[in-house]
Order: C-alpha cells, then sequence, then structure tokens
C-alpha cells in the first residue's frame, strides 16, 4: 500500500512540475499615440472603406502595365526570393523546436563471433556468437517549461520570418510603382518638351529670315537659339532620367532590359484616400509592426529558457529487446532485455554563466521592447507624413493648373507685345521660360499624389488587407499573416 501511494505520488509531483514554465508570459507593451491620425480632412467623394481595398493595394489603380510589372517582381524579385527562403528556414527551425519535445527512438542490431583467451584468468576460452537486437529511447522531461519555451521562440521567429516577407513584398511592390508613377511622369514631361522643342526650332528659323532681312538684329537672333538649347538639353535630361527608371524597374521585376512602352496617354485611376477618422490602433496590422512584435515575444520566451538552464534536468532512457547466442533463439521469451533508467544534472557551480546569459536574455527583451514602440512610432509618422503629401498634393493640383493657363496666357501677350514692337526679345524671353516651367510643374502634383496614394496604401492599407487574406503562401504563394490562424496550425 505505502509503495502504491509513493507512486501516485511520485507520478502526481511529475504532472505539476510538467506544467510548470519559468520565464514571464508574453505581455503586449503600451505605446502612446493619438486616437486618430491628424490632417484627415478629405473629400467626400474621395473617401473610401477599408474593406474595399487589399493587400493588392496596385490593382487599385485599373493600370494593367502596373499590376503586370508588380507581379513580375512578386515573382522574380531577388529580394524576395530571399526572404521566401528564410521563411522555410524559420518553419525548419520550427520542426526542430518540436522535434526535442518528442522522445528520441532508435532501433540496433548486431551479431559479432568472439574467441576468448584459454590463459585468462577465470577463463575456459573458446569460440563463440552473440546477436541482439534492441530499440532504445531517451526522452528530457521537460519540468520547468525550457523546451517549450524554446518552442515558443521559435514559433515567434517563424511569424516573424512571414511578417519580414510581406514587408519585403510590400516594400518590392511600392517601388515598382513608385518608379512606374515617375515613368509616366517623365513620359508626359517628354512628350510636353519635344512640343517645346519642336516650337522652338521653328521659332528660330524664323528669327533667322527675319534677321537675313534686317528686321531683327543678332542678340534677338542668339536669344532664341539660347531658347531652343535650353529645350533640347531638357529633352535629353528626361530621357536620361527615364532610360534610368526603366533599369530600375528592370532590376525590381528581375528583367534586365526590361522595356517598358511610351506612358503617355495613361490614364491612372487614383483609388479613394484613406477616410478620416481611421484609428491609429490599426497600426497594429502592419507587417512591419507585427515583425517587431513577434521579435519581441521571441526575446521574451528566451527569458525561460535561460532561467530553466539553472534548475535540474531530468531525462529518461529505456531499452528493450533480445540477445542470445544462437540466431534461432534470439526471439524466444527467454532473450528479452529491457533497461529503465532515469538521469538528473543538477548545476552546482559555473562561475555565474547561467546568471550572465539570463541577463542577456533580459537585455535583449529590453531592446527588442524599444523596437517594438520605435516601429509604431515610425509606422505613425510615416502614414501621417503620407496623408499630408496626399492632401497636399491634391489642395496644390487646382493652383498649378491656374499657373499654367495664366503663365500661357502671359506668353501670348507677349509675343504679342513683340511682334507690335511694344517690347523687346528679353521680356518674350522670359514669359517662355516661365511658360515652360508651369506646364513642367503642372503634371508634379499627379506623381506626387499618386506617390503618396501608393505609400499610404502599400504601408496602411496594404496591412489592413493581411487581416482579411485567407491564402497562404507556400513556396511561391502569399502567406497568410494572420497571428489568431497561425497559433493553432503551429
Amino acid at each position: 500500500m505505502k509503495i502504491m501511494r509513493s507512486k501516485v505520488y511520485l507520478a502526481s509531483m511529475l504532472l505539476i512540475l510538467g506544467g510548470c514554465t519559468m520565464g514571464p508570459d508574453y505581455k503586449r507593451p503600451h505605446v502612446i499615440l493619438p486616437a486618430q491620425f491628424p490632417a484627415q480632412a478629405a473629400e467626400r467623394a474621395d473617401r473610401g472603406d477599408v474593406s474595399e481595398l487589399s493587400s493588392q493595394w496596385w490593382t487599385r489603380f485599373n493600370d494593367p502595365d502596373l499590376v503586370r510589372l508588380v507581379s513580375l517582381a512578386l515573382e522574380h524579385n531577388t529580394d524576395l526570393q530571399q526572404a521566401t527562403a528564410r521563411v522555410e528556414q524559420a518553419e525548419a527551425i520550427v520542426g526542430q523546436s518540436r522535434a526535442a519535445r518528442l522522445p528520441q527512438i532508435g532501433l540496433a542490431a548486431d551479431a559479432t563471433r568472439t574467441r576468448s583467451s584459454e590463459a585468462a584468468l577465470q577463463s575456459k576460452g573458446g569460440t563463440y556468437n552473440n546477436f541482439r537486437i534492441a530499440a532504445s529511447t531517451a526522452f528530457e522531461l521537460d519540468l520547468w517549461g525550457r523546451l517549450r519555451r524554446a518552442s515558443e521562440s521559435a514559433r515567434a521567429q517563424l511569424l516573424g520570418s512571414r511578417y519580414t516577407h510581406e514587408v519585403v513584398r510590400q516594400t518590392v511592390a511600392g517601388m515598382v510603382a513608385r518608379s512606374y508613377f515617375s515613368l509616366l511622369t517623365l513620359d508626359r514631361q517628354i512628350a510636353l518638351s519635344r512640343d517645346i522643342l519642336q516650337s522652338r526650332v521653328e521659332e528660330l528659323q524664323l528669327q533667322k529670315l527675319r534677321a537675313e532681312h534686317g528686321v531683327i538684329g543678332q542678340l534677338e537672333q542668339e536669344q532664341s537659339e539660347t531658347l531652343r538649347a535650353e529645350a533640347a538639353l531638357q529633352l535629353r535630361e528626361q530621357e536620361r532620367q527615364r532610360a534610368l527608371q526603366a533599369n530600375q524597374i528592370g532590376l525590381l521585376t528581375g528583367q534586365p532590359g526590361l522595356v517598358i512602352a511610351d506612358g503617355k496617354s495613361v490614364r491612372l485611376t487614383l483609388p479613394p484616400v484613406p477616410p478620416a477618422g481611421i484609428p491609429s490602433r490599426l497600426l497594429e496590422r502592419r507587417p512591419d509592426v507585427r515583425q517587431a512584435e513577434q521579435q519581441l515575444i521571441s526575446a521574451n520566451a528566451l527569458i525561460g529558457v535561460a532561467k530553466a538552464e539553472m534548475f535540474p534536468k531530468l531525462s529518461l532512457t529505456t531499452l528493450a529487446g533480445a540477445e542470445s547466442v544462437d540466431l534461432v533463439t534470439l526471439l524466444r521469451s527467454g532473450s528479452r532485455i529491457w533497461t529503465l533508467g532515469f538521469g538528473l544534472a543538477l548545476p552546482l557551480f559555473d562561475g555565474g554563466q547561467r546568471l550572465a546569459e539570463m541577463d542577456q536574455a533580459k537585455g535583449r527583451r529590453i531592446e527588442a521592447v524599444a523596437a517594438y514602440q520605435g516601429a509604431i512610432q515610425s509606422a505613425f509618422k510615416d502614414v501621417a507624413d503620407a496623408i499630408i503629401n496626399l492632401q497636399a498634393a491634391r489642395a496644390s493640383q487646382a493652383d498649378a493648373e491656374a499657373r499654367e493657363r495664366a503663365a500661357l496666357n502671359a506668353l501670348g501677350l507677349a509675343q504679342k507685345r513683340y511682334t507690335s514692337g511694344y517690347s523687346g526679345m528679353q521680356e518674350q524671353l522670359e514669359a517662355q521660360r516661365t511658360a515652360n516651367s508651369a506646364q513642367l510643374q503642372t503634371l508634379s502634383p499627379f506623381w506626387k499624389r499618386s506617390t503618396a496614394l501608393r505609400w499610404t496604401c502599400s504601408r496602411h492599407w496594404g496591412a489592413a488587407g493581411i487581416q482579411n487574406s485567407n491564402q497562404r503562401e507556400t513556396k511561391k504563394g502569399t502567406y497568410q499573416l494572420s497571428l489568431e490562424d497561425f497559433a493553432s496550425d503551429l
């Protein structure tokens, strides 16, 4: 009866200790942020519903070329391929951490033939065989939760690598969109500059005829040549910038030498701006913020690993099989062998090494907390800046168009005054330069607005779409990044 009670007591203690986990449980740090983003006075007509947007925000511009280029980048970009490989490595590490919590089972078989010496002490000498087959297992009882905390850290690292993959994915798509918008703007500027150059060439030819007939002097002719040369230089610089943007897109898409058709006639459909009053807590959906939080969860779990190292380790080893001098009798009941053993390893003195390792783990957690808080603050600034830039670009569009109309009207008046002899060439020259600058800068608000929308979508609404995504990436797909969904999977 006493033996039975002892066994029950021992089993109960093992169950209690088996549920013990060292180290602090994770609690999300508090970050102070305004409840809403500032400066969100968007016009009602342009407002959209967050539920309509997804992580594939670039499709909202309704441009087949942009969609094709982003698709190429997501398939062939080398940075994204490296991020995918890091996810696969993290998945393998999680598999290793799971395996460490399970018994290691092995099977061994051997056959030997041995001759002993007749001259040895207490030996009759002779030759005999020995056959042995046995299965063995070794298992560490995770009394203090060391293996569970290590598994928790590995899972957090895996989730972090998946969020990092999404960060790279959104960044690559955003860079492609930015370069593409720059390309469209340059195409329109090049088309305008070619028209300006053509008019400068025609004007120079007219001025040469007028100079030959003595209507104007050499000064006016040289001023016309200056205008023509300025227009030619401006066109060459824009063509150079376009070639560089095309090379950049080729690099991002993994297609060196990619040829992109002239997009001066493309009319983008700008997606809706984020609605006014969106809560800043949506930043927690961003993949870069979630990645920083997973790093914090991993660092927090490693404190438990370091603390558990200071306590005894209890291991269980077993062996069961058969051994016989004759192969015929190897599988008979009398040949059975077995071993059951417990091992206890208790650290007594290590010169403070384990304490130092625990302090190091705590220091890494403090660093991860600061990184997480910094990621949220940077995310808030990113989105707030993008909204401000977007609103400024939208507000400046009308003024830019009004400036262009006024500059073109002033140029017409200056040309009439010059033709009528009321003013000199210098007044017309200045009016032409002003009109040229105004025409080119009218395209700037479009580029700024599309770029601001691209940044807002990729950094904010793109993350919101991740929350609702039902896809999951293997090696070539799209990872689902919902922490709640991963919990049951891992």
